[in-house]
């Protein structure tokens, strides 16, 4: 297998736990599949201009959280990426974006009600979550670790915007304790994940986040497949 490369989207602070947290998780992913890895950072900016071929010349994309320079861009950027058969990982506000891009794309909102509350998280302190698995996968990847997760972002959605989403759109890996989405996945994709909390701070060397390298070992398949003679 070639040398994976991940392509992280967002607009990089090191001051930010999150950012950091991204980086190590990945790591912690890489040591515990014994792989080669390589991963940049890429401003949402930048990705937003580029053309076809730049997303060719990588193996998965993570959206990262932000805060984010030019978060507008990230609507044409979740466009491009649901039309690419490549692993897509998102994780704390871009869960948000992408449920406002969902909304734009499908016409879903044509009375302009409010859909998605605003973060219920007050304060720059993360807050501790309770995941309940809903589907079998993340049933599954929940098995041996935590189900406390920690998030800067909580948002409520209107119930019947959920079963508009479930009806055509995406499935629901995961809710919280208030029965709020917390995971979900796109229909059409064969492994688009958006994540409102921050899987990859719970991560650690001895204990990777299942779903960080579930995430690269979707990309690590997808490259095998790609370069199988068959």
């Amino acid at each position: 297998m070639n040398r994976l490369k991940i392509a992280i989207i967002g607009d990089y602070n090191f001051t930010f736990n999150a950012h950091h947290a991204t980086n190590l998780a990945l790591d912690h992913a890489a040591n515990f599949l014994d792989i080669e890895m390589s991963y940049y950072w890429i401003r949402i900016q930048e990705v937003a201009q580029q053309k076809v071929a730049f997303f060719e010349t990588y193996d998965a994309f993570w959206i990262a959280p932000g805060p984010y320079l030019n978060p507008f861009f990230l609507n044409g950027i979740y466009s491009r990426l649901a039309q690419l058969n490549k692993p897509v990982l998102a994780t704390g506000e871009a869960y948000r974006i992408f449920l406002e891009f969902l909304i734009a794309k499908n016409g879903m909102n044509s009375r302009g009600d409010k859909l998605i509350s605003d973060n219920l998280v007050s304060g720059a302190y993360f807050e501790s979550i309770n995941v309940v698995p809903k589907s079998k996968a993340f049933k599954k990847l929940y098995d041996h670790f935590t189900t406390n997760e920690l998030s800067a972002v909580r948002y409520s959605l209107y119930p019947n915007f959920v079963l508009d989403l479930v009806a055509n759109h995406v499935e629901i890996e995961a809710v919280n304790q208030f029965d709020d989405p917390e995971a979900l996945s796109l229909k059409s994709h064969f492994f688009f994940m958006v994540i409102s909390y921050y899987p990859q701070v719970s991560s650690t060397r001895d204990l990777p986040h299942p779903i960080v390298y579930t995430f690269i070992k979707a990309a690590m398949a997808h490259q095998e497949a790609i370069h199988s003679p068959d």
